[in-house]
């Protein structure tokens, strides 16, 4: 893997090497974290999100995590289920797609004023392909947030994630934006490790000015 030439390419290697259409091919109504990581990861989208702005809800489902009260000019989800898509009412497009197969994002270049990425990072086997084409879509300046806990889809999750201590993620994903080439990486703790319910951390990284 050209992207991260220090480790080898089964570090980003699935246990179910099946294509992952037909896994996701289930629609999944649910969440995946539990309710105070859920208004963690709304209350940090209230503080970073611009109002009025075009939002990418990358590997999205059906439901986005968006503040009630604020509006935004658009919200562009991209996931794996059409069904789950067609029941987010925050979404004003669609967008199916396997990022796995095809990480090129069919959007224009600094069109998008944030984007987002909920508990779905671990799952990427191209990550910095897919960042390097959040961040051509994404405006000057613009943020990316993704947000993960300690649960996932143990066959789905890649290997070098399941790897590591959860306290190496933060490490992994701020890895990953540096190469794609966001200019600052900050990493939060929510909701920390260690509590009574789920943990959710934050890293943020923002596109070149």
């Amino acid at each position: 893997m050209t992207e991260l030439p220090d480790w080898p390419p089964e570090a980003f290697a699935a246990a179910d090497p099946a294509p992952d259409r037909l896994f996701y091919a289930q629609a999944r109504l649910v969440t995946h974290i539990d309710a105070a990581a859920v208004a963690a990861v709304t209350a940090l989208y209230r503080t970073l999100l611009p109002a009025g702005g075009t939002i990418l809800d990358l590997m999205s489902s059906w439901v986005s995590h968006l503040p009630g009260e604020v509006a935004y000019a658009g919200v562009i989800g991209l996931g794996m289920n059409a069904r789950e898509l067609a029941a987010n009412p925050r979404l004003t497009r669609a967008l199916v797609q396997d990022l796995n197969a095809d990480p090129v994002l069919p959007l224009d270049g600094a069109s998008i004023d944030a984007a987002t990425i909920c508990v779905s990072v671990q799952y990427l086997r191209r990550p910095v392909a897919v960042l390097r084409e959040v961040a051509r879509v994404l405006r000057p300046g613009a943020p990316l947030i993704v947000t993960f806990s300690n649960r996932c889809f143990p066959t789905k999750a890649v290997a070098i994630w399941q790897a590591l201590p959860p306290d190496d993620h933060a490490r992994l994903v701020g890895l990953y934006l540096d190469r794609a080439g966001f200019s600052r990486v900050e990493t939060r703790a929510p909701v920390p490790h260690g509590g009574p319910g789920d943990p959710l951390t934050a890293v943020i990284g923002w596109n070149a000015a």
